[in-house]
């Protein structure tokens, strides 16, 4: 045999190898319906009953907020804001969603929930045309009108099973009502998930200016450091965060005898803006990926943590990952819905469009004049 006919053997057997190393290397993931056209009915208010008994038991009432006792004016602006007056089209869009569904260890740390609700909501827009890479959050406690009941209600709470479409179908056409934006696809995972994909990076890097805390759950110090995947999400979550006033005093007994004040100007928008560094940093270590054994145990740290819908399959999933590889992260244009507090007459306290979405995405660019 000549060195030609080796080298071309040999080149085979490794492509056969490899070959095979990608078809058994990645899981499968759990994946649910995503039609389109359920989600454009929903949207349109136009809906199918589901039959009798049908997975009752995953059914979830949204909440309800009664206009009657609100403010006429906030309320006539809420409707006049809570839907788009044109559609988005021209980009590639993903949904990612993150719920505060728990497990029984997670539920004793951070307190139990009733029912899941949609925490994390980001929309990840790919121009078709170009290069350009858009990340929009969408604050949890928006007021729309829900498409499904025809009620107000935050935006969280429409990520519900019910007559209408599954959850992430209620929630994709909640999100087409209020941005105009049509989802191609979705991704969902809980908290448990998001603590195991930062642990498959050994890690995340967090930079802050000032050393905070909330409780006992996190503690970060001024500068950069490289946290845990627990440390990273209860920074993300955090509602009550301190600051250290001056130096932090131990006493002899080691008990922390510091000044901590709470940090002003939490709010729901300050968890959208630490969802997005968190995401930043992970497409940072996925543009990092060398090679395809380094993506591939990435993706296999993912089984369990994610759903998907049924048509994003994971050759589609590992393909958009693989894309991030080279790309600078300051290209990727950030964006938070234009919103304002408003407090209940029951004391709960919402967000609201300051103005329609349409507006908006025509001043950043979203939109074409």
């Amino acid at each position: 045999m000549n060195s030609q006919n080796r080298y071309y053997y040999l080149l085979i057997a490794i492509l056969a190898i490899g070959f095979s190393a990608y078809t058994f290397m990645f899981p499968d993931f759990e994946t649910t319906e995503f039609n389109s056209e359920v989600i454009e009915n929903i949207s349109k208010g136009v809906t199918t009953t589901i039959a009798d008994g049908q997975n009752a038991e995953e059914t979830i009432v949204a909440e309800k907020i009664d206009i009657v006792k609100e403010n006429p004016s906030a309320i006539n602006k809420i409707l006049d804001n809570s839907s788009a007056e044109r559609n988005i089209e021209g980009y590639n869009v993903y949904l990612l969603i993150g719920s505060d569904e728990r497990s029984e260890n997670s539920s004793a740390s951070r307190g139990s929930v009733e029912g899941e609700r949609a925490d994390v909501i980001i929309l990840g827009l790919i121009d078709k045309n170009s290069d350009k890479k858009h990340l929009i959050s969408i604050p949890r406690d928006v007021l729309i009108t829900n498409p499904c009941t025809d009620e107000i209600a935050r935006i969280n709470s429409t990520y519900v099973k019910n007559n209408c479409g599954n959850k992430a179908e209620n929630l994709a056409a909640s999100i087409k009502i209020l941005t105009g934006i049509s989802i191609n696809h979705f991704a969902s995972f809980n908290f448990e998930g998001f603590e195991k994909i930062i642990d498959s990076f050994n890690g995340v890097e967090i930079c802050v200016d000032e050393t905070q805390r909330e409780g006992f759950s996190f503690e970060l110090q001024s500068g950069c450091q490289t946290v845990s995947g627990t440390t990273a999400l209860n920074w993300v979550v955090s509602r009550n965060t301190e600051v250290l006033v001056g130096d932090k005093v131990i006493d002899a007994n080691g008990n922390d005898k510091s000044e901590w004040v709470l940090m002003q100007g939490v709010s729901d928008l300050t968890r959208n803006k630490r969802q997005q560094y968190i995401i930043l940093q992970l497409l940072n270590e996925i543009a990092n990926f060398n090679n395809l054994n380094e993506l591939s145990q990435f993706i296999n740290a993912l089984e369990d943590t994610f759903i998907i819908d049924e048509n994003l399959t994971i050759n589609k999933a590992i393909n958009l990952l693989w894309n991030f590889r080279g790309v600078d992260l300051k290209n990727i244009n950030q964006y938070s819905l234009p919103v304002e507090n408003y407090v209940l007459s029951d004391g709960r306290q919402v967000l609201v469009m300051k103005e329609n979405f349409s507006t908006f995405a025509t001043s950043v660019g979203l939109l074409d004049n």
